[in-house]
Order: structure tokens, then sequence, then C-alpha cells
């Protein structure tokens, strides 16, 4: 047996031009620089010179200079304030998270989600039944009517019933409302590791998928430290975070306070994050520990859950933390809701999630 033989790797050969592959790096320093313009640009000149990433004949100054053409970036530099991203170079950093998150979606446009069950909806199935009352004359299969009409009145003496009338069955298709609840609590910065970062660009990729693949779902955002307030989209890229405690009951709240004005049958929250609650709002004073699983907080937050279990809202954590004490806190958050849960790593996390959205989207509520 001659075994393995190993070879040099030569990797596959790269088309692209210099500022497409510089872009490419660009857009993800923006990501971690949370928007800076500036800090982006001073990394990719020290990657430059350490990798020698242009030559000279484009230099990161002709870099620059094409990023401002094609309307990637806005300002003049060190003089006024310096660059900043433009709706162009969110949009872009949105679907790129897209693709590396995502990506082995195939985009839509129709923004329905399939379920097992029939109904009204716009994808016609191969099963019939007969017609009743409230059916719309559109649904109504006139070949397999006529056909009936035929055969039990005769072609003599054509006569059309309701009870020849057959309806053609569609595919019956819901909406879903999400709201994503991202902690940017102190600690998703700490112990030598970034995990703000994989956050903000699966709360990326989620939203570009449901703008663009389901556009009639509804997605808000949350971010949630000492209090917890709602965020736009195009805010995600910009998003750091603070020097926090983690008050989860605020950020449950105001998941409830905007699915409650939602009309769907379909209401769900996803909340990333890496810690215990650590923090609640009295009046205008702030209870803080972070010292353990505080009794009163806990129990505040582990009510929080029970009342989402009564109004149908599941909660699907997306534990991104090993500490054995914390899993048992999600543990028994999960319990109280009867949602889900996932003790992720930053690598994974994206697939969960698309998984578990996915998966829900199947599902309809009674």
């Amino acid at each position: 047996m001659i075994g393995y033989r190993f070879k040099e790797y030569t990797p596959p050969e790269d088309n692209r031009s210099t500022f497409e592959k510089l872009l490419d790096t660009f857009l993800e320093l923006l990501v971690h620089t949370s928007g800076d313009v500036d800090e982006a640009l001073d990394w990719l000149r020290q990657l430059d010179e350490e990798y020698k990433l242009t030559t000279d004949d484009y230099t990161i100054d002709d870099f620059i200079n094409e990023l401002q053409e094609k309307g990637f970036i806005d300002g003049d530099g060190n003089l006024n304030g310096g660059f900043k991203m433009t709706a162009k170079s969110e949009r872009t950093i949105r679907r790129r998270s897209l693709d590396q998150i995502f990506g082995r979606l195939k985009r839509g446009k129709t923004g329905n989600h399939r379920t097992p069950y029939s109904g009204k909806g716009d994808e016609n199935t191969s099963e019939r039944r007969q017609y009743q009352f409230g059916d719309t004359l559109d649904q109504i299969a006139m070949t397999d009517s006529l056909r009936n009409a035929q055969i039990q009145h005769g072609i003599n003496n054509f006569t059309l019933t309701e009870d020849d009338l057959e309806v053609q069955e569609n595919e019956y298709r819901t909406q879903n409302s999400t709201v994503l609840m991202i902690d940017i609590s102190h600690s998703m910065i700490l112990y030598g590791e970034d995990r703000i970062t994989p956050a903000k660009k699966v709360a990326m990729a989620l939203a570009e998928l449901i703008t663009t693949k389901y556009p009639k779902d509804t997605l808000d955002i949350i971010v949630f430290g000492n209090d917890a307030w709602q965020i736009q989209i195009k805010d995600l890229p910009y998003l750091q975070v603070g020097p926090y405690h983690t008050n989860t009951v605020a950020g449950l709240e105001l998941a409830m306070d905007l699915l409650r004005r939602k009309k769907t049958t379909n209401r769900q929250i996803f909340m990333i994050t890496d810690g215990k609650p650590t923090c609640l709002k009295e009046g205008k004073q702030y209870y803080k520990n972070s010292w353990g699983l505080d009794p009163k907080i806990l129990n505040k937050t582990l009510n929080l859950a029970a009342q989402c279990r009564k109004l149908r809202i599941p909660v699907t954590t997306f534990m991104i933390a090993s500490d054995p004490y914390l899993q048992k806190f999600v543990k028994d958050f999960t319990q109280a809701n009867n949602g889900r849960a996932f003790y992720s790593s930053l690598d994974n996390l994206g697939e969960f999630i698309f998984e578990d959205y996915e998966r829900n989207r199947r599902k309809r509520m009674r």
C-alpha cells in the first residue's frame, strides 16, 4: 500500500480586482470596529504593511478614493470628523453577513413560509375537497367541477350544482413576528473573547434574511444592558458593548410589549446572551448584583418567562457561555417558558438560529 502522498497546496486563483479584495477585508474590519471607518482604515494600513495587500500601482489611498467614488464612505478624512459609512456600506455588510452565515439559503420574494397545514395561500397543491361555504371563486377547480357535473347529470341536461364543485387546496402560509434580544453587557467582551461581533453578524444576517426572503414577517431588535431599548436594522453595524450589567427583565418586558402590538399568530423571542441576569430597575434606582444568581433578580426573570408562556410567546435562548451554573439558570428559564435553549459556541451560533427560525416558521400556533 502506497499510502497518502502530500504535495504543496496551491490556493485557487483569485481573479478579483485589488479593490474587491480590499473591500472584503475592509467590511470585515468595519464590523469589528463598530462602524468606525477611520479605525478600520488604520487597521487596513497595518495589514497592508505586514502582508503587502496593495501594489505600487494601487495603494490604500487609491482604495479610499475608490470607496468614496462608489459611495461606500463619505466625508473628508480627519479634516472634519473623519470618514463615515453610507447606507450602501450598511446594506453591503448585512448582505455579506447573510452570505457568511446563511449561505446555503436561496433568497425568494414571497416572504411567506410553508407549514404542514392547508388553507388560503398562493401555492397550489394536488389536494381536492368539496366546496364549503366561504370558499372563494378562485379556489374552485373548474375542470374537475365540470367533469363532476357531466358525470352526475349527463351532457344533454347539463346542470352545475354546489355538490359538483371541487376546491383546489392551497398551501397555507403564515407570518412570523420575531424579537431578537442582544446582550450588550460588559461581559460580552470579557475573558479575552469577542462575543459581541458574532452576535452582530447573526443579527444582521437574520435581518437581511427576513427582509429579502420573508418580507411579510416582522423583526424587531432589542439590546439590553442596564436598560433595554429598541434599535433599527441600520444601527447594527455600529453596535457596541457598554459598561452595563444584564437587565434581562427589561429586555423581556420590552419584547413582550412589542409583540403584543402584532396581529400575527406566530410570535417568538430570540435571546443571545452569555451571562446571568444581574440587574433590575426599581423606579429610578437600579438593583445590581454581579455575584452569583441573586434570588430577587432570578425570580423576576423566571416570572416573565412564565408570562411569555401564557401569551404563547416562546423564548429561544442562545447561550454562548459554558459555565454549569449559568446553564442551570437557562434550563430553569426554558422550563418556565416551555421554550428552547441552545448552548452554542460562537462558530455555530448562526446555524442554530437559522435552523430554529426556519423550524418555527413551519409551525402554526393554535
